[in-house]
């Protein structure tokens, strides 16, 4: 799967499960960790981990299988897919590690299109 449709996908399994604040940051003229850097937060700690399985699930049945998984049983799971890495959080725990402000110099990606509203 190209990495656009591995964003694509993964910002879409993460509104249909009612991820909140889901951002794309860009981040491939930056560093050679990733290309693209997936931030959402769940309400709870059972919510965060929902959207990771679900994410995992999912990406699984496209035949999508992730290079690692931290965090399960934290309020800040990554699932890393070499060329985009998803940060899922709980409220309190995006706000203490603030992802967007390290990495305010990549570019926003407008996922308007993939979201519901």
């Amino acid at each position: 799967m190209e990495t656009n449709m591995t964003v694509e996908k993964i910002v879409k399994v993460l509104d249909n499960k009612k991820a909140e604040e889901i951002k794309v940051i860009k981040i491939s003229e930056l560093t050679v960790l990733a290309d693209y850097f997936i931030i959402a937060n769940g309400t709870s700690n059972t919510h965060v981990r929902a959207l990771a399985e679900e994410v995992e699930a999912e990406l699984s049945d496209a035949g999508v299988e992730p290079r690692n998984i931290e965090g399960r049983s934290t309020g800040w799971i990554l699932l890393d897919y070499s060329d985009v890495v998803v940060h899922v959080f709980t409220p309190r725990d995006r706000e203490y590690y603030n992802l967007e402000r390290l990495w305010q110099d990549g570019e926003e990606v407008d996922i308007s299109a993939f979201i519901s509203e």
